[in-house]
């Protein structure tokens, strides 16, 4: 039966299940805030641009993900997530104070330490599942997290406006808090062994070279991570597109969100699947199989079809997490668990960081090129990127790391 290896066969594993209900708890919180303070502060000021410094405010810390990740590795991650969600909880409420715009600073240092902390609290949990989950089910746990987190970009900013447009800002603030409180209460009622963590032989610069030289030193991981990079990348600059093809085709702006909630739907499908794939093909060639699927797919986003454009839309949100959660999982697979925080972290930068760059790109050369010439080219890129990925050696190692002799007698 299908379901024993997606839903049903992490969903009856206890870590796995408390754990993925704890990452969707949080997330919805989350997601409800990014879209919230955004519009809180255009409310306040009427300015877009600092509307968007929200978004900046909560990734900027991503670009110390190595430094921030050591962190993780210094402490037992059951009580540091329990302490990160529970300090997050109290960070948030402290919005209550913020009723006009001369308090405008607070709300963006609350979103500065809640994006650090984010960072910190995303490496340790990866770490945590690495080490509590069988092996067996990470591929199918990541794709499941995929599967949440898609599907709470569609309900929690519904919820969020909901909150907002009753309560304001400081609702929408209270709604996360208890989501942060709610999942503390989850890492709470994990049992898990973890071992002291070994004190710290070298100091912050050096620990932190560690996961990296670890990342880079890793022929395995070293090109998957890379293909993440370029593929975020691509993915920026196609992103800043949409609008340009929603024109082309006819549309007003607002198409967009149809053509979002399709992709959505592809993400949704391939975090079903993607347990058994990777099980299947090892990481590395389910990445590149999805970022061949998203070359063909940005490349005909440049036909001015409306059933193209659906049919492109589902295959991006099929490709992009494809290689996203074949990151996680390989470094989750290959790297020591005590190393496994800041080098989580580091392939986040590595990986995360292009896509706001491409983001910022495509802005420009949109108005410079066109949209459909630099689509074709992104297609081309992606194309050659898969190629390569496929090209190294035989990913049997990444296979054999993704099986464990559970698998051999599944429960």
């Amino acid at each position: 039966m299908t379901t024993r290896w997606t839903a049903v066969r992490v969903l009856r594993d206890r870590t796995a299940g408390r754990c993925l209900t704890a990452v969707v708890v949080s997330g919805f919180g989350t997601s409800a805030l990014w879209l919230a303070s955004g519009v809180w502060v255009k409310d306040l000021t009427g300015s877009d641009g600092l509307a968007a410094l929200c978004m900046l405010a909560m990734w900027a810390p991503t670009l110390a993900g190595p430094l921030l990740g050591t962190l993780a590795d210094r402490h037992r991650r059951r009580p540091l997530l329990v302490a990160l969600s529970l300090f997050m909880a109290v960070l948030l409420l402290t919005l209550y104070a913020v009723d006009g715009p001369e308090e405008l600073w607070l709300l963006y240092a609350v979103l500065f330490v809640y994006g650090a902390a984010g960072t910190v609290h995303d490496a340790a949990e990866s770490a945590l599942v690495a080490g509590a989950v069988d092996r067996s089910l990470l591929g199918d746990f990541n794709g499941l997290r995929m599967t949440a987190n898609e599907g709470m970009k569609l309900l929690a900013p519904l919820a969020g406006a909901g909150l907002y447009t009753a309560y304001g800002g400081p609702g929408v603030a209270v709604l996360d808090a208890a989501s942060f409180l709610a999942a503390a209460l989850v890492y709470l009622s994990l049992r898990v062994r973890e071992e002291r963590p070994a004190p710290a032989r070298e100091g912050g610069r050096s620990a932190t070279a560690e996961g990296v030289r670890h990342l880079w030193g890793d022929a395995g991981l070293r090109p998957l991570v890379l293909a993440g990079g370029v593929t975020m990348l691509c993915a920026g600059v196609s992103g800043a597109l949409t609008y340009a093809v929603v024109e082309d085709l006819g549309h007003s702006p607002a198409y967009a969100g149809v053509l979002y909630a399709v992709q959505g739907a592809g993400s949704v499908t391939v975090g079903l699947l993607s347990g058994p794939a990777l099980r299947r093909l090892g990481a590395r060639r389910f990445a590149a199989y999805g970022i061949s699927l998203l070359a063909a797919a940005v490349a005909l986003r440049a036909v001015p079809y409306d059933p193209a454009a659906w049919a492109c839309a589902a295959a991006v949100g099929v490709g992009l997490p494809a290689a996203l959660i074949a990151v996680l999982t390989g470094v989750q697979q290959r790297t020591p668990g005590p190393l496994l925080g800041r080098v989580t972290a580091t392939a986040g930068t590595l990986v995360h960081t292009p896509n706001v760059i491409g983001l910022a790109a495509g802005a420009v050369l949109v108005e410079l090129l066109g949209h459909r010439a630099q689509l074709v080219a992104l297609g081309v890129v992606l194309g050659v990127m898969a190629a390569v990925l496929l090209g190294q050696s035989p990913a049997s190692a990444d296979r054999t790391a993704a099986r464990s002799a559970s698998d051999a007698s599944p429960a």
